[in-house]
């Protein structure tokens, strides 16, 4: 329920797109690395203001309380700069499990920093990069993780009783792009997300890119 790059099958021969079952994901002519560093930056600010009475607590992503979350979130960090560099992307676990309470915010700053370094030559947004479901070219690679990054952000907000500053232009972009890359039509089974929440399509930014994605603002 967790990743939207599950979702997309087969990268198109345009370095700016790529392609799903049903229809085409074009990338914004805005650099999506600006965004991908602004949503590991965001991440890591949440991560770090997680309290140790908060670790138990449960999130709106059903398969994660916030240590488990905490946890994949440092995975993840790590495993886009091993995605960069164009290495196996499962040669990072889905988990950081040998980080002990509490030090998650402490193993996410080299990852952020690594993440800035590997994704900082412009080239890699054409290049191929091997994810996990595929290859996709760096923009599209990119975009699936600004997504991954931020609806996950909000998880351990909400579980956290945290209030991030969300950008909404940013929001805007990722709503762009997961809005043909997971249809609302066709959830469970292949598909690791609840069904659609309906709300006011004059919600904030945040709500309604969450809500897409099966959670309840």
């Amino acid at each position: 329920m967790n990743e939207i790059e599950q979702l997309i099958e087969t990268p198109s021969t345009d370095s700016g797109a790529t392609a799903t079952g049903t229809d085409t994901v074009v990338a914004s002519s805005f650099d999506p690395r600006l965004d991908l560093a602004a949503a590991v930056e965001l991440a890591g600010r949440t991560l770090a203001a997680v309290r140790p009475e908060q670790y138990d607590a449960a999130t709106p992503c059903d398969e994660f309380d916030v240590r488990r979350l905490s946890s994949h979130l440092v995975a993840v960090v790590r495993r886009i700069s091993v995605i960069g560099r164009g290495e196996d992307p499962f040669s990072v676990p889905s988990f950081a499990d040998e980080i002990a309470d509490g030090g998650w915010a402490a193993a996410w700053e080299p990852g952020a920093r690594e993440v800035a370094e590997v994704w900082a030559d412009p080239g890699i947004l054409g290049r191929q990069l091997r994810l996990p479901m595929g290859v996709l070219p760096g923009a599209a690679a990119a975009a699936v993780y600004t997504h991954e990054l931020t609806v996950h952000t909000w998880d351990l907000a909400r579980a956290t009783g945290q209030q991030p500053k969300w950008d909404p232009a940013l929001i805007e972009r990722v709503i762009g792009v997961v809005r043909r890359a997971l249809p609302a039509e066709t959830r469970g089974g292949r598909i690791p997300f609840a069904e659609v929440v309906t709300v006011d399509p004059d919600a904030p930014a945040i709500d309604r890119l969450v809500a897409w994605a099966g959670r309840r603002p």
